[in-house]
Parts: C-alpha cells; structure tokens; sequence
C-alpha cells in the first residue's frame, strides 16, 4: 500500500509529460500551418504584383504541313552522309536531347546516351538544345550563342547574312536552316573530288568500297556532295538548294511539298520551305505547358506543392534566379558567362576553347557568355549548361551560388573517358573564364540544404509531364527509305 502513491505521483508526472508533448506538437503545427499559408499569400501576391499569366499553346497549323514536317524531322536525307535526322539528336523519347554533354552527329553510332562518335569524327561542340515551346511568343534569339537572331518581323540575323532567303514563318523556321549546313552536325566533312568518283548508285546497297580511313561518303558508298561544297555564308544557298534536290528526286517529297504548298511552282520551292514545315511540326509536336506552375498562375491554388511554393519564392526573391530566368518563357533571352568549365573539341579557329557569344560579336566582353536557357520542362533535359557538364539540376543550382569554386573544383569525372581527358582546368584557362564572369553572380551565395530542395522542387513544376517522353510521334518510315534517325 506503501507504494501506491509513488504509483500515483509516477502516472500524474507522466500525464503531465505527455500533455506537454501533445500542448508542443500541436503549438509547432500551429506554427507549421501559419508559415505555409503565409507563404502561399505571398506567392499569389507576387504573382499578382508581377502580372504573370499562364502560357497557351499557339493556334493549330496546316495538318498538311505539320506532317511533311513531321517526316523531315526523321528523315536521314537532310544529312550529308544519310546517317542522321533531326531526331538522332532531338529525340522525341528523350525529352528532345539526346542525355549526352555534347551531341554526336554525322558518322556516329547508336542512338541517345550510348551515342558514340565513329572514326575519325568528334564531339560537337556543343549541348543538344531541347525543342520545347519555341513556338510560343517572345523568343528572340536561337543557338547558344544567339547566332541566330529576329531582328523585325519577317527579318533574321544569322551567319547567311543576305544569302538567307525570305519567306521564312518564324525564328523557329530561321533557326532550322542551319543543322544542315554545319559539318560536325549533319553535313559532314570535304571528300576530294579528283581522287574518287563512284559509280551510278543503287538504292539500298554500296556502289563500291570508300578507300580506306573516308569517312565522307553517304551509307551507300556514294560521294557526300554536300560535303563538296565550300564552306561560308555565300554557299550556303549551294547547300540548301542541294538538299531541296534530294527531297524533290523522291516521289512521295515532291507529293508532300505539292499538298503543302499548292500555291507554289515546284521549280520554286526552296529550302526554305522546308524549314518552315519543320517549324511547324516542332510547334505542333514539342509545344508542353500543362505544368503544376502554369496551372498555378491560372488560378489553381493547390497545383504547386507547400515545398514548391517556398522555392518559387526563393527563385524570384532571396536566390536572385529570375534575374536572368525571368517569365513567362524563363529566360531574359540574353547572355551570361557563368563560369561553366570548359571542354570538348572547342569552336571553330579557338579550339579547343569556345568563346560562346564572342563567336557572333567579337566583344571581348562577351567571351564565355552563352544564351540563358528557358527552364520550361528543364528537369526532362539533363544534362545542363551549353556544354552539358552537369548531371543534375542541383548540381547546376549550387554552381550558380558559388561558380569560382564550382570551376576550380571541376573535373569532369561524370563525363564519357574520351571528354575527361579534354577539360580545360589549367588555372591559366579558369583566369581567363573568371575574368568575365558575369556580376549578377556576385557575391558567391549559400542556401542550405531545405532551401535548395525548394528550389528544386519548383524548377521541377516548371515541367509538363506529357514532355518527359513523346515516342508515338515516330513514323513507322520515311519517305527516302533510309532507317529513322532514332
């Protein structure tokens, strides 16, 4: 009896603890609750202040069109060697790229991120760039280093310069007369000419062996004329009028082009023409803004997750994001030198560095400055930065907060063996970047850990699901009989 009130002492202390506990609980959910709400009205609130509207998808084209473009966007024709498409590099299964840092085009083997470079080839120099959205209004500018550029309505800058025909619908059309015309991409290099001719050619078969080490014949043995021709803006009229002459020697192309445009002599089309079709199937096919963030600006309250909310928050305020990925398209369309290592076989006569923008400027400030990616659909295309030296957005968000370390630390021990060996670390070369590195990363930031995965989380709603994979826009063959690019 002794020790009943110990007993009872023990379960009042205990009843106490436990009151306490649950008074606790219920305080910091209390807590919890208020900061979460707080946050949503301030990001309908900033929303508000800033205006921000969700993105639709622009009117339905021509089906006519859309299709003839849809199988010159597969089709190995447009290559120089008959070997690679559009989609080789831009595969609709893989969210528009290919997962490899640096593309791989004409005379390479295997498809997507097991794509390797065949003999004697190399790397292009640089990232496969997603196809996402360019329909929608406000894009100014195509290619990493802008070289491609609307300057008015129906007016392009691009390196034809007056050689550029007119008629082109849009940049995204501009923009898609140029991969056939660059030799590391689909081209291919110069064979010469008074060394080897091959006989008239059979469809589906080799006319004859390519001398040992060419690599500029086409899959069926032939000579690669595009490659023939002269580098330099005033030939590339010469390269697409070549291409035209390929598609239009094929019965069911000169059908297509005839459907596409009724309007137009067949004499009369050019390459342009084209491009154009293949514009308007990439607005047709790769245009995706059923995202958790644009259903939020619609007025969907419950689209963004409490974590997503608190990195959006992040993003236009504390970590300075917006600043250059600035809506609705995430981009300010301008460019930036990050800091991004370099690698790879280089651009052009400054091999093996590249310059980026200073390619199209010669400013000097200008050097290592490359165009500012949307991030619209940006957690489907990894790898990231115009080089692909990342792996992971978070990888890419802790280099923006401190890029002087990110540099010197990098080694590029995620990249293929033939890549790792070809990183330009030498603090000579880091100097130089740094020197022009742009002051909107200045001072060197740190988020902590929760603050990086809210980030994270809201570049992820950035992101239509439907844009993750789109194998179904594959036909089942193309015109030229070639095997598809994918």
């Amino acid at each position: 009896m002794r020790k009943q009130p110990f007993r009872v002492v023990f379960y009042l202390l205990l009843a106490s603890i436990v009151t306490a506990s649950g008074l606790l609980w219920h305080r910091q959910t209390a807590q919890q609750e208020g900061a979460r709400l707080a946050r949503a009205h301030q990001l309908r609130a900033l929303v508000e202040d800033r205006g921000l509207q969700p993105l639709h998808p622009p009117p339905d084209d021509d089906e006519t069109l859309v299709e003839l473009g849809r199988l010159l966007f597969f089709d190995p024709i447009l290559s120089g060697n008959r070997d690679v498409s559009c989609a080789t590099c831009h595969d609709p299964a893989l969210a528009t790229v290919d997962r490899l840092p640096l593309a791989v085009g004409t005379g390479g083997e295997g498809v997507g991120a097991e794509r390797t470079t065949g003999q004697g080839r190399s790397f292009v120099s640089r990232n496969t760039h997603d196809l996402f959205n360019r329909a929608l209004p406000g894009w100014e500018a195509a290619f990493w280093d802008g070289r491609v550029m609307e300057s008015g309505p129906g007016r392009y800058e691009t390196p034809a310069g007056a050689y550029l025909p007119a008629g082109l619908d849009n940049l995204l059309a501009a923009q898609a007369m140029f991969p056939v015309t660059l030799r590391h991409e689909m081209r291919g290099g110069a064979y010469n000419v008074d060394t080897y001719t091959a006989g008239p050619g059979t469809a589906g078969g080799r006319d004859r062996e390519a001398p040992a080490g060419w690599h500029d014949v086409d899959v069926y043995g032939r000579p690669n004329e595009l490659a023939a021709i002269p580098d330099g803006a005033q030939h590339a009229p010469a390269i697409w009028e070549a291409v035209m002459a390929r598609l239009l020697a094929i019965p069911q192309y000169e059908q297509l082009f005839r459907r596409a445009y009724p309007q137009q002599a067949v004499h009369e089309l050019g390459f342009h023409h084209a491009a154009n079709a293949l514009a308007a199937f990439q607005a047709d096919a790769f245009t995706f803004v059923d995202s958790p963030w644009n259903r939020y600006l619609a007025g969907d309250d419950g689209a963004l997750s409490p974590q997503a909310q608190a990195g959006a928050l992040l993003f236009f305020g504390e970590a300075g994001c917006a600043a250059c990925h600035a809506p609705p398209l995430f981009t300010d369309h301008g460019y930036h030198n990050i800091g991004a290592p370099q690698f790879g076989p280089g651009h052009d006569a400054y091999a093996p560095l590249d310059f980026g923008r200073y390619h199209v400027t010669g400013d000097e400030a200008d050097r290592y400055a490359f165009r500012t990616p949307s991030l619209l659909n940006v957690s489907f295309t990894a790898p990231y930065l115009h080089n692909g030296a990342y792996g992971s957005l978070e990888d890419v968000v802790r280099h923006h907060l401190q890029p002087e370390a990110a540099l010197r630390r990098y080694e590029g021990r995620e990249l293929p063996l033939a890549l790792q060996t070809t990183v330009q670390n030498e603090p000579v070369t880091i100097d130089a970047i740094l020197r022009t590195l742009d002051p909107e990363l200045a001072p060197e930031r740190e988020l902590s850990a929760a603050d990086v995965a809210a980030l994270l989380a809201f570049l992820e709603a950035l992101g239509d699901p439907r844009a993750a994979a789109a194998p179904h826009l594959a036909p089942e063959a193309v015109p030229s009989g070639l095997p598809l690019g994918r």
